[in-house]
C-alpha cells in the first residue's frame, strides 16, 4: 500500500518535542571563548582610527581583532555569484566585502571589530572600551532616492549608485504591442524590505585541531557543502578537506541562512589564531543589524490589452534595493525570477528592465520566494486593476487570459517553460470553494457591525527547482546494512520542513524500505561527500529525484543477488511492490531481507548526483477576505483559502504546514512588517520586536488548504514544491482584499504595510479630498 499522499506524522518531532534538539548552542562545550563584535553606528562615515588599548587589557580578553590583523593573514572577500553588467555594458563593481570593515563603515550594523573573551560579558563590556573616531558621511537608503543625481555615493565606483542593470524579454515586441493597445493599465509598486526573525538566532562555533590543523564551523546553514567551498577558496584559503561544515537543527532559515556571513569566518580564523573554540551569537537586536535582509523592491509596472479584454504585453521598469554590499546571492531576487511576472497567462510579449541600486543599508538576500512573490504581486495587482478598469469581473478576466492545459507546454515571453498545470480548473475550484457566490451576504453583514468588508483572488506562478537554465542535482547515498538497517546520506539538508520524513515515505513506497529501519544523515560535510542544500522549493523534486535513482541503482545491484537468494534466474526475477519476487509468482524476498541473507550478510550501497529533468511550476489560487474597521484602521483577515497545484502530494500534513507558514509570512509583510530607517541618518528605526511588528496566531483566521494535484513529468516523484507556496500568493490576495473594501471610499491605491495608521492616514486624506 502506498505511502505517498498519505499525512504520516514527522518522525523528527517526538525528540524536538521533548527538548532533544540539538541547535548550534546546544554543541558548547562551556570551554569555548565568546565573540563579540563592535558594529558601526553609522549609515555612513570614515573610520579616523581605532584604540583597542583599554580593551586588550581588559579582563578576561584573549585578543581584540580589527581589518588589518586580517588583511596581514591574507583573508579574503566575499564574492557575488551574479556578475552582472553595468549600464554601458562594463562589468558592475563587486564593492570590498570584508569581515570586518576597513577604512569605511557602509551601513549601521557593519562589523568593525572582534573582540574575544573568556565569557560572552566579559566581550561585551570589553567591546564598549573599544574607540573609534568617524567622520560621518552623507547616505541614502532609499534606492529610489538613491538615483537621484544629488544623492550620495555610496561607491564612487558605482556612477549613480547603479550596480547592474539587467534586461528581460523582447523590448521591440512589446513596443509594439503597446502602441497597438487597447487600454493600458499601470501602476507604481513598492514592496517593503523585511527581515526573517528567525526562532533561533544566527550563530557560529569555530573549533581547531591543533593535531591535525582541521576546522570544524557548526553553524544552522542551508547550504553546508556551498558554504565549506565559499569559505575555503575565498575567504581562509585552504584545502576543502580542512574544514568540516555542520548544521544541526535549524530553527528557521527562510533563505536568510542560504549564504556565508562574517561571523562564519571569524570564528573560524580566531579559533585558529587562539587555538580554542570559539562561538558566537546574534543578539536579537543584532540580528536585526546583521542579518541579510529581503524584498525592498519598486515597480513601474504596465500591461496592454486590446479591445476584447486579451493580455497583449507586460512592460515593467524595476528598481531593487541592493544594500551597500553584494553578498553571494544579494543580486539573485530582483533579477532571476521576473519571469513569474507573466502568470497563468497568455501574454504575447513582454520586456522588464531591472536596476540594482546601492544603499547604505544591510545587503538583501533571499527571502522566502526570493522574488517570486515580488513578481506575482505585479501581475496580480495589475490584472485586478484592469478588472476595476475595464468594468470586468476579475474572474472572467483572468478566464480569458488562462493558458489552457492543451497549450502546455509553453515558453513565456519571459523564457520560463511551464510543463504541465491546469489554471482554468483550478481558478474555477478556488472560487466554489471559496464560496465566492456568498460574498455580498457577508458583506452585508459586516456593514451591519460597522466594518468594510472586501475580497481578493490571486493566482500564483513560480519556478521551483530551478534555475531555468542551470536546475542544480542533488546528491543522495543509500547503504543497506547487513542487519537491514538503511542509512541514507543526503546532499539537502533538513530545515525543519520535514524532509526526513518525506524521504522515508518515498523509500517505503518505491523500495518497500521500513521507515522505521532507516536513518536519514544530513548537513555535515564530514558524513556526507557531496550536497546542494536546501532552498527554492527544490528538495523534494531535486532530492526526490536523487533518493529514486539511488533507490533503483540499489536494486539493480541487488537483483542478481536475489536471483542467487530465490535460486532462479536473474532475467525470471523483477522488482515489484517493494520486493524482488519471480515472475508470475508470490515467491519474494524484501530488500532488508536479501542485506541479512544468511549466504551473503553484505552491504548494498548506491550514489547518485542527479539533476532533474526540468523545473518545476507549483501554481494556486489564493482567496482572502478582510474587515477593516474605518474608525482604527485596523485591517483582519476573515477568511482565507487556497487551492495548491504542487505536483504530488508526499505527504498532505506537511505541505498543508509549509503552505500555513508561508501564508503568515506573506500577509505579516502585506499587514505589519517593514524594516524602516531614517531618511535623514540612515539610523535603523525598526531595529527591535519593539518596533519591528510580526504576525501572531490571533492576526491569522483558520487557512483552508485544498490540492489540486497533477504531477510533473520531470521528475520521478512528480513533485513540485510547496515551500514558498504561501507566501507567493499571499502578498499579493491579501492587498488586493483590502483596497477591495477601501474602494467604495475612493482609495485606489495604497502601499503596504497596511498598518492602522497608514489605512487610518489613507481614509483620512481621502475624506480631505
Amino acid at each position: 500500500m502506498s505511502t505517498i499522499g498519505t499525512s504520516v506524522p514527522r518522525f523528527e518531532d517526538h525528540r524536538l518535542l521533548i527538548g532533544d534538539g540539538r541547535y548550534t548552542d546546544d554543541v558548547l562545550s562551556g570551554n569555548e571563548a565568546w565573540m563579540v563584535l563592535v558594529r558601526s553606528p553609522f549609515a555612513a562615515a570614515d573610520i579616523l582610527s581605532i584604540d583597542c588599548i583599554e580593551a586588550k587589557v581588559a579582563p578576561g580578553v584573549l585578543h581584540v581583532f580589527t581589518r588589518s590583523d586580517l588583511d596581514a593573514d591574507g583573508i579574503g572577500l566575499f564574492n557575488t555569484e551574479f556578475p552582472y553588467k553595468r549600464g554601458d555594458g562594463q562589468d558592475m563593481y563587486r564593492p570590498p566585502f570584508g569581515m570586518l570593515a576597513g577604512e569605511t563603515v557602509n551601513y549601521v550594523g557593519d562589523p568593525i571589530v572582534a573582540v574575544i573573551a573568556e565569557t560572552r560579558y566579559q566581550a561585551e563590556d570589553a567591546a564598549e572600551l573599544v574607540m573609534i573616531e568617524f567622520e560621518e558621511r552623507a547616505s541614502v537608503t532609499d534606492a529610489r532616492k538613491a538615483l537621484a543625481k544629488e544623492a550620495p555615493q555610496v561607491w564612487p565606483q558605482a556612477p549613480g549608485n547603479v550596480a547592474f542593470i539587467v534586461e528581460r524579454g523582447n523590448q521591440s515586441a512589446t513596443e509594439t504591442a503597446f502602441a497597438n493597445a487597447a487600454h493600458v493599465t499601470a501602476l507604481d509598486l513598492n514592496i517593503t524590505r523585511v527581515t526573517a526573525n528567525s526562532i533561533e538566532p544566527r550563530s557560529a562555533l569555530g573549533i581547531y585541531d591543533s593535531v591535525s590543523g582541521g576546522l570544524t564551523l557548526y553553524s544552522g546553514t542551508q547550504t553546508p557543502h556551498r558554504l565549506r567551498a565559499t569559505l575555503c577558496n575565498e575567504i581562509l584559503h585552504i584545502p576543502l578537506e580542512s574544514l568540516r561544515v555542520v548544521a544541526p537543527d535549524i530553527g528557521g532559515a527562510f533563505g536568510m541562512k542560504n549564504a556565508p556571513y562574517p561571523e562564519h569566518a571569524l570564528v573560524l580564523w580566531a579559533a585558529r589564531k587562539l587555538g580554542r573554540a570559539v562561538f558566537w551569537r546574534s543578539s536579537r537586536i543584532e540580528a536585526m543589524q546583521s542579518d541579510l535582509q529581503g524584498r525592498d523592491n519598486f515597480f513601474q509596472a504596465e500591461l496592454a490589452i486590446d479591445d476584447k479584454g486579451h493580455f497583449l504585453a507586460l512592460r515593467v521598469e524595476s528598481i531593487g534595493n541592493l544594500g551597500a554590499y553584494l553578498s553571494m546571492l544579494t543580486p539573485h531576487p530582483p533579477t532571476a525570477n521576473v519571469g513569474g511576472m507573466i502568470g497563468p497567462y497568455a501574454i504575447g510579449a513582454a520586456f522588464i528592465n531591472i536596476k540594482g541600486v546601492h544603499t547604505n543599508t544591510l545587503p538583501t538576500a533571499p527571502y522566502r520566494g526570493a522574488g517570486r512573490p515580488e513578481a506575482t504581486y505585479v501581475i496580480e495587482r495589475l490584472v485586478d486593476a484592469a478588472a476595476q478598469e475595464l468594468d470586468i469581473d476579475s474572474i472572467e478576466l483572468r478566464q480569458k487570459n488562462m493558458l489552457t492545459a492543451d497549450q502546455l507546454p509553453h515558453e513565456t515571453p519571459l523564457g520560463m517553460v511551464y510543463d504541465c498545470g491546469d489554471f482554468p480548473s483550478l481558478l474555477m475550484k478556488s472560487v466554489k470553494q471559496a464560496d465566492w457566490n456568498g460574498f455580498e451576504n457577508r458583506r452585508k453583514d459586516s456593514e451591519r457591525r460597522g466594518l468594510l468588508r472586501g475580497r481578493g483572488l490571486a493566482y500564483a506562478i513560480e519556478i521551483a527547482a530551478g534555475p531555468q537554465s542551470g536546475h542544480m542535482p542533488e546528491s543522495m547515498d543509500i547503504r543497506l546494512e547487513r542487519d537491514g538497517q538503511v542509512a541514507v546520506r543526503a546532499g539537502s539538508v533538513e530545515i525543519g520542513t520535514g524532509h526526513a520524513t518525506a524521504y522515508r515515505q518515498i523509500l517505503d513506497n518505491y523500495f518497500g524500505l521500513d521507515p522505521q529501519r532507516v536513518t536519514i544523515l544530513n548537513g555535515d560535510t564530514g558524513t556526507v561527500d557531496r550536497g546542494v542544500g536546501s532552498f527554492g522549493s527544490r528538495t523534494m523534486a531535486a532530492g526526490g529525484q536523487a533518493l529514486v535513482s539511488a533507490g533503483n541503482k540499489l536494486v539493480a545491484k541487488g537483483k542478481p543477488l536475489a536471483a542467487k537468494a530465490l535460486e532462479v534466474a536473474e532475467a525470471d526475477v523483477e522488482f515489484t511492490n517493494g520486493a524482488f519476487r519471480v515472475v508470475g509468482t508470490d515467491y519474494a524476498i524484501s530488500l532488508h531481507q536479501l542485506a541479512s541473507h544468511e549466504d551473503y550478510g553484505l552491504t548494498l550501497s548506491a550514489e547518485v548526483t542527479k539533476k532533474t529533468d526540468g523545473p518545476t511550476y507549483p501554481n494556486g489560487c489564493h482567496v482572502c477576505e478582510v474587515e477593516i474597521d474605518a474608525m482604527t484602521g485596523i485591517v483582519r483577515i476573515e477568511r482565507y483559502l487556497v487551492v495548491d497545484d504542487v505536483g504530488t502530494v508526499i505527504n498532505p500534513m506537511l505541505m498543508k504546514g509549509q503552505i500555513h507558514g508561508g501564508i503568515a509570512q506573506g500577509a505579516g509583510q502585506a499587514l505589519m512588517e517593514e524594516i524602516v530607517f531614517d531618511e535623514h541618518n540612515g539610523q535603523l528605526i525598526s531595529g527591535s520586536l519593539l518596533d519591528y511588528t510580526l504576525p501572531r496566531a490571533d492576526d491569522l483566521p483558520l487557512f483552508t488548504v485544498e490540492s489540486h494535484p497533477i504531477p510533473t513529468q520531470l521528475n520521478p516523484t512528480g513533485a513540485k514544491g510547496a515551500g514558498e507556496a504561501g507566501t507567493v500568493g499571499s502578498l499579493p490576495v491579501v492587498v488586493i482584499a483590502a483596497l477591495d473594501a477601501l474602494r467604495p471610499l475612493g482609495i485606489r491605491q495604497i502601499d503596504m504595510p497596511l498598518t492602522p495608521e497608514h489605512v487610518w492616514r489613507a481614509l483620512q486624506t481621502q475624506k480631505e479630498i
